[in-house]
């Protein structure tokens, strides 16, 4: 065969070569391609909306006000508060004696101001938020008096109230991160004549019911007014799985007490936190100033918390 038949024969061939597969189109040239073809297409879905704001917490201030820091460090504050959270958290994960509604939304209260239940609320959420498998939110539902913004040194305009009045507004609007990886905070925000109302409201429950049961590892630390001065406690206590207690040592009278627990469900789980009382709990060894009593309803303050 001579070399212009074996050219030809060599063309001919590749001729019928298949002819070499495209380069496959990129997802955004795929995403752009359906969208002419077919209006029906919906577009990409947006990626989660994050909170609008976050703050640093000065660790430092928080730990010269006494407060829990949660840190490499041993303390006190700290051992004491690890035996506080541990029977929440039991209850909340569903293993505890009784089972409830929404136990992981945990409701801090007293039963007159001053007690310390903001202090207790902040401290919890922080010893808390030092657990591997949990997230805390904590929420300044005292919105007569909030005080959690100021007890852990930042400004919020916006919170619970406004989100409760306004319907443009979102949770993720109002919502504060911090740099404690864990813990997000829902301030309080604007003061209304309506507060009682608005804690009782509708847009309330189901704001409770969106927050404990969105994240499977969240719990949610209420910072409540104290009982026996406004209704707007009794009101949040509907909603809340387990109840905290403050008691202040040597200043609340049993009666008193008495009185707020008569405000509550009696077969809700009750826990008592004796604040201010020195001596207790292995004193000698690690000097502590809070007791703890845990029980459920209200024979088991009559029993263990005489103030």
């Amino acid at each position: 065969m001579d070399m212009i038949e074996r050219a030809m024969r060599s063309g001919a061939s590749q001729l019928r070569h298949e002819p070499a597969a495209p380069s496959p189109p990129t997802p955004d040239r795929i995403i752009e391609r359906a969208a002419t073809l077919s209006p029906l297409i919906p577009a990409p879905v947006a990626a989660p909306k994050r909170t609008q704001r976050s703050v640093v917490l000065d660790m430092e201030r928080i730990r010269s006000l006494g407060l829990l820091v949660p840190d490499a460090r041993r303390s006190r504050i700290k051992e004491e508060y690890r035996h506080i959270k541990r029977p929440l958290l039991m209850n909340a994960a569903g293993k505890g004696a009784t089972i409830v509604e929404h136990p992981n939304l945990i409701m801090v209260t007293s039963s007159r101001p001053g007690e310390g239940k903001t202090f207790t609320a902040c401290n919890l959420a922080l010893s808390i938020a030092a657990e591997r498998d949990c997230t805390v939110l904590l929420v300044d539902a005292d919105v007569i008096k909030p005080s959690i913004a100021k007890t852990l040194g930042f400004e919020a305009d916006q919170g619970l109230v406004d989100l409760l009045i306004d319907e443009q507004l979102e949770l993720a609007d109002v919502l504060v991160d911090t740099n404690v990886p864990s813990l997000t905070i829902l301030p309080a925000g604007s003061t209304h004549h309506l507060s009682t109302e608005l804690l009782a409201s509708e847009n309330m429950r189901k704001l409770a019911e969106e927050v404990s049961r969105r994240y499977a590892d969240r719990i949610i630390v209420l910072d409540s007014p104290p009982l026996l001065v406004t209704t707007e406690a009794s009101v949040l206590a509907s909603l809340a799985g387990q109840i905290v207690m403050v008691v202040e040592a040597g200043r609340t009278h049993q009666s008193q007490v008495q009185e707020a627990l008569a405000l509550l469900n009696p077969n809700q789980i009750v826990g008592f936190v004796l604040n201010k009382k020195r001596g207790i709990l292995g004193a000698d060894y690690y000097g502590y100033g809070y007791g703890y009593q845990y029980g459920y309803g209200r024979n088991a303050h009559d029993r263990d918390a005489e103030a």
